[in-house]
């Protein structure tokens, strides 16, 4: 029997709790077998030009040659096609980590259908992408911000170490042939930024009343340019709202999709009436000057996502808090539920924090499990919760109460170089009808 470093004992000195407050494992749900059962698991190792589907057993039932490693972020579709990132070279946007520069479609076959590169001197793609109903792509990018629009924008000159800002923008495309994309709508934060540092640049404002603004000063000492280090988008097709995590803010924060790119640049417009405006934010209020270092929730947290309908939780985020620093050395999964009004919008107090206050329930097990990078966890359709613990290339699923039902590791295939994520895939999925789905090796 397999059995991961981090021992079974470990890993039931979990931390449960309600949003009423904390539950012991005794009155939480009751214990539920393994969900993956008939599904299947979606890899795609760091270090190989190799994206794998592995059965309940730990198999290989399908893998797609890629012809690069992934930079980072690779989907199934309903089709069985992946789409997947790529890295491309640009000096002009040279990080440590996360860093894309293009998105392909493969076929279930392994064929390329489609190719692009969103990499310039003005954009480029990194950490995650979204493919939304229709075909179109959701596309995270760094967007170049010279040293002189950012002191021009309110950012304090002393803070510019390299001398740029590389604010993100959230970028829609529309494949265009077999090697091109259209960007049919866009969003960049450098249309919502405020400041109260300097009275003679643009922004200027109180940050305390402006929640639905980012603070072009917050943040200064971490990341440099790549002064966000956004690492996760994902979509809501019925609110048609986009959830982002802001890993150097220590936030999560909800834009509206449905306004046109003309009222995205601005602070009006859309379903929600706020144009490109944040419409919601969580994770660290001292941000948006609401809060102290103490009240902050999350710790460089990476894969927000609305836990999907039908799902116990459905509607509820989820994300990976990674922690790994000196004020929280232990990694956590979490899940909270946003103010959500019938309406879709979320209550934008001026005064106040925005809620809620406490985790809704939370997987965790201090000095036993740490990723302080990459990582996820998805909800799966029995209440299960399959987490992806990247450093170590670990996949495991636990039980509301915290037990350990099923796990995987990237060493037993031979591989190395960590997962940015999991992702779980039912058996009757779409894109796995009428395939052979029998393991490669036998």
């Amino acid at each position: 029997m397999f059995v991961h470093p981090f021992s079974r004992a470990a890993l039931l000195g979990v931390v449960f709790f309600q949003f009423a407050g904390t539950c012991t494992p005794s009155t939480a749900q009751e214990a539920k077998p393994s969900g993956i059962g008939e599904g299947f698991v979606l890899i795609a190792p760091l270090g190989s030009d190799t994206s794998y589907l592995i059965n309940a057993d730990k198999q290989v039932v399908h893998e797609w040659p890629c012809g690069s490693e992934p930079g980072n972020a690779t989907y199934l579709t309903s089709d069985g096609s992946l789409i997947r990132t790529g890295k491309v070279r640009n000096s002009n946007f040279e990080a440590r980590g996360g860093s894309g520069g293009s998105v392909q479609r493969i076929s279930w076959e392994g064929q390329q259908i489609w190719k692009t590169e969103i990499s310039d001197a003005n954009f480029h793609a990194h950490h995650d992408v979204q493919p939304l109903p229709g075909g179109n792509v959701l596309v995270i990018a760094w967007d170049a911000m010279s040293g002189e629009e950012a002191i021009q924008a309110g950012r304090d000159p002393q803070t510019l170490a390299q001398g740029r800002l590389w604010p993100e923008a959230i970028l829609e495309i529309k494949p265009v042939d077999q090697d091109d994309h259209e960007i049919v709508w866009q969003w960049r934060l450098r249309d919502h930024l405020i400041q109260n540092f300097d009275k003679s640049k643009a922004n200027y404002g109180r940050v305390d009343q402006h929640p639905e603004l980012v603070d072009i000063n917050y943040g200064i000492r971490r990341g440099g340019a790549d002064w966000i280090h956004m690492n996760a988008v994902h979509y809501h097709p019925e609110l048609d709202q986009i959830a982002l995590s802001a890993r150097w803010f220590d936030e999560v924060w909800i834009i509206d999709h449905s306004t046109t790119a003309e009222e995205a640049a601005g602070h009006e417009g859309g379903r929600y009436g706020r144009g490109g405006d944040l419409l919601y934010r969580w994770g660290n209020p001292e941000a948006y000057f609401a809060g102290l270092p103490m009240d902050r929730q999350l710790f460089g947290q990476h894969d927000v996502r609305w836990i999907e309908p039908g799902r116990p939780g459905a509607g509820n985020l989820l994300l990976f808090n990674n922690g790994g620093s000196h004020e929280r050395n232990f990694s956590s999964v979490d899940e909270f539920k946003p103010p959500l009004a019938a309406n879709g919008s979320y209550d934008l107090s001026s005064t106040a924090a925005f809620a809620p206050e406490k985790f809704l329930w939370t997987y965790s097990d201090p000095g036993q499990f740490l990723s302080n990078r990459i990582s996820g966890a998805e909800r799966l359709p029995n209440g299960n919760t399959l987490i992806c613990s990247g450093d170590q290339g670990w996949v495991f699923e636990v039980t509301p109460a915290g037990e350990l039902v099923w796990q995987f590791e990237l060493s037993e295939m031979g591989l190395r170089g960590g997962l940015f994520r999991a992702a779980y895939y039912p058996a009757d999925f779409p894109g796995l009808k009428n395939r052979d789905l029998k393991p490669v090796n036998n």
